[in-house]
């Protein structure tokens, strides 16, 4: 049995390490794809671009710097952040060479569908807040308008929201690396007493008092 049992281990083993070698070099081959799409996406016009990987708040970033002809035309930031409501998702964030934000794409997230997953869709509130605008500008500390900020939140996603936030001014720090500026800060936290429709009452009781308060029409964030 142990002879058999170990075979069976090995070739298990061997099948594993193969399929992982066939699949390997396609599944890099997308990714480049993807974070080229997005480049393009998320930046003004350009005819190359130089990558510097760092870290930034303890989180690491890949940091584009795009050229056209020899002038910098902007800066496209692969940032994250782990507050998230269901951890960790990336974004694109795409800075022009003057600091405003150009365009935003989200690269991967795991939140709620129908409310934290809105970040991705077209013309959203926390990418309206940022578009055109330069983080520094913005009423400081960066955070969501019930934080004391200036950036409307996803409706009943304000912990998502709050990530988005923090993921932003993660790119935005990383670029002001490279040319040498000030940071900015963040306001954004994942801790709240305040319960939105994607976050999960903690008792029944709360739940009741949820559901009460969505039948008299009230805003559960």
């Amino acid at each position: 049995m142990v002879v058999v049992l170990t075979g069976i281990t090995l070739v298990a083993s061997l099948c594993v390490g193969l399929v992982n070698k066939i699949t390997f070099e396609p599944i890099e081959k997308a990714k480049a794809e993807n974070i080229q799409k997005a480049l393009k996406n998320v930046l003004p016009e350009f005819d190359a671009s130089e990558e510097k990987a760092m870290t930034v708040d303890e989180l690491p970033v890949v940091v584009h710097t795009a050229k056209a002809g020899d002038q910098v035309v902007g800066y496209a930031v692969e940032t994250m952040t782990t507050k998230g409501f269901s951890g960790v998702f990336r974004l694109m964030v795409g800075f022009r060479a003057s600091g405003e934000v150009y365009n935003i794409n989200v690269l991967e997230h795991s939140e709620t569908p129908g409310l934290g997953s809105k970040m991705g869709d077209e013309g959203n509130s926390l990418l309206t807040s940022f578009k055109d605008k330069n983080p520094a500008n913005m009423k400081q500390p960066l955070a969501v308008a019930k934080d004391g900020g200036d950036v409307q939140a996803l409706t009943a996603a304000t912990i998502s929201s709050r990530a988005y936030v923090d993921a932003v001014v993660r790119a935005y720090n990383a670029v002001q690396q490279i040319k040498g500026g000030a940071n900015v800060a963040t306001g954004a936290t994942s801790n709240s007493t305040e319960c939105s429709e994607d976050e999960q009452p903690a008792t029944e009781e709360a739940a009741e008092t949820v559901n009460e308060e969505t039948q008299k029409g009230e805003d559960n964030e």
